[in-house]
């Protein structure tokens, strides 16, 4: 008897406890996604370059993720993750174009389901067939041995003036429609809601100059934006040599047009433009906070700021995402709202994942038993002896273009574990976050300890060997079913996608690569064998698994 009603206080005061978090209804919940916003902004050292007086807002009043990670640095795949809760490998979104089904159930769709009135607005890009052929085309080929740019030239762009607030006004237009709504339609309703945003920026614009099927390779702000910006403060990423470079991380840099010289003022440039994005990005999280607050809603809704992933921003010679370095694969969250403790840093390790189980906690509802991410409502409502387990490493995979193999990291509280392909054929990298902050220095051949243990435990996660295969497999399938829907047009098409400029220069050796590729006698992924500097140019050798063969070029 008396254990019966110990068992009962103990129930008792855990739903005493829970109803103290989610203020015992159903809160609103409402979802802000940037995209390419790098998650340092929101902590210092990092949100001293650029005033953002809306997150800094959500950061007093709630709680920051200081190490929370994209499932997968590019965008469709790490919103699939987000979306579906469940790991990219598990639901097989490979790049831009191979992403979730039409009809995959999303976390808006329980919530949906258990009587939330729902609205989904701006950018969603989880589902497939999507992003330009040139994107989708460049993903399927990336280990075909040859080297060709697909981006253009990183450059920023000044428009309007001082008092030109809306420069995106595509993000806008949706913000206004957001607001709107939350004005005018939210407060006549009798049930919760869920209101998810989804914004471009701070991506970088599209080049126009380089064709409609040009890549996002333009940092575009006004006066307005940039005079939020510390100039004093942007920090110039120190660069390895080329020779230092993994080769992968090489690959990279080339198809990203970022291997020729570059001006410390150009950098500095890019990198103000880009933080001055990412105040405009802000200005907009304002707005919804704004019409949350004007309407009385602001104490009863969950909000929530989060991106799909970061920006490089010209780190490690390289601007955009498709990396595991910290600015491509360091995302924002923070969370405010009924029952979030106020003012809290945590550093426990999350990813993108984690919202799925964490939205329908708030709503109630049970979630599914085959998904890859935990609630983070045990961290920010509850006493800490209160706290749930959940792993102490994050998960991200990358299968995308400007990366010639697949890559896995494996994120630790010291470590950041990255390997590639099959593990054996592309050499590993370690980096000590804790004492080499700006991942300058692969620790993998003096750690060998290190490297065996953390290997053993992402494989206890996923067979990365054999999902490397698997996207090799896809990879070729979809390439040759699409050269077969060209007909004649193949040749034409192929040669001006956004790799053009290189493609042509030599375009019989390039579709004979390919066809060596599709028919096997060119090898999973490419290792490099060896590097030398001469006279400032740098000669690339790259061994191929199965043949042997160099292939190399000089690149100044």
């Amino acid at each position: 008897m008396k254990e019966s009603r110990l068992l009962l206080i103990v129930i008792v005061c855990q739903a005493f406890v829970q109803s103290l978090c989610l203020n015992s209804s159903k809160p609103n919940v409402v979802v802000v996604m940037s995209d390419a916003f790098d998650g340092r902004l929101t902590f210092k050292p990092g949100r001293d370059v650029v005033q953002l007086p809306y997150v800094n807002y959500m950061r007093e009043l709630g709680s920051t993720f200081l190490n929370a990670y994209s499932n997968s640095p590019i965008c469709c795949p790490s919103r699939a993750a987000m979306w579906s809760g469940r790991f990219v490998h598990l639901t097989q979104s490979w790049n831009n174009y191979k992403c979730l089904d039409h009809n995959a159930t999303t976390w808006m769709d329980e919530l949906h389901a258990s009587g939330y009135q729902t609205i989904s607005l701006g950018k969603l890009d989880f589902t497939s067939g999507g992003h330009s052929v040139s994107n989708r085309v460049e993903a399927w080929t990336r280990d075909v041995p040859f080297l060709l740019r697909q981006e253009g030239r990183p450059v920023t762009d000044l428009v309007g003036n001082s008092s030109t607030l809306r420069v995106m006004t595509k993000d806008w237009k949706v913000t206004d429609r957001a607001t709107q709504w939350i004005r005018h339609s939210s407060s006549s309703l009798s049930e919760p809601f869920a209101l998810y945003l989804g914004l471009n920026l701070p991506h970088p614009y599209r080049t126009d100059s380089l064709g409609p099927d040009a890549g996002g390779s333009t940092f575009r702000s006004s006066p307005y934006w940039l005079k939020k910006v510390s100039y004093e403060q942007i920090s110039i990423p120190k660069w390895l040599p080329f020779s230092d470079m993994h080769p992968v991380d090489y690959y990279s840099s080339f198809t990203k047009n970022c291997t020729s010289n570059f001006t410390v003022e150009e950098i500095q440039n890019i990198r103000a433009f880009y933080y001055a994005m990412c105040a405009e990005t802000d200005a907009m999280l304002g707005e919804v906070i704004s019409a949350l607050r004007d309407t009385g809603l602001l104490n009863s809704t969950i909000l929530l700021f989060t991106s799909d992933h970061g920006e490089l921003a010209m780190e490690h010679r390289q601007f955009y995402k498709m990396s595991m370095f910290e600015g491509s694969a360091h995302i924002p969250l923070v969370i405010m709202g009924p029952g979030v403790k106020s003012g809290l840093q945590l550093g426990q390790l999350v990813s993108l994942v984690d919202i799925y189980p964490t939205v329908l906690e708030l709503a109630g509802i049970p979630s599914p038993g085959d998904i890859s991410g935990h609630s983070l409502i045990p961290l920010i409502c509850e006493e800490s002896e209160h706290q749930k387990h959940r792993p102490d490493w994050v998960l991200s995979e990358y299968h995308g273009c400007n990366a010639n193999v697949s890559i896995y990291m494996l994120r630790t509280s010291q470590w950041k574990y990255v390997t590639y392909a099959d593990g054996l054929s592309v050499p590993p990298q370690l980096f000590d976050l804790s004492s080499d902050k700006e991942e300058l220095k692969n620790v993998a051949s003096h750690h060998h300890g290190v490297i065996q243990k953390l290997d053993l435990l992402l494989r206890s996660v996923v067979d990365y060997p054999s999902v490397s295969k698997m996207v090799h497999l896809y990879n070729k399938q979809a390439f040759e079913s699409w050269r077969q829907s060209l007909a004649d047009n193949y040749t034409q098409v192929i040669a001006n996608l956004r790799w053009h400029l290189d493609w042509q220069k030599n375009a019989e050796h390039n579709e004979k690569a390919i066809d060596d590729w599709l028919s096997g006698h060119s090898g999973l992924s490419v290792l490099l064998r060896d590097k030398m500097v001469v006279s400032g140019v740098c000669t690339w050798v790259f061994w191929f698994i199965g043949e042997g063969y160099p292939l190399g070029e000089d690149y100044t």
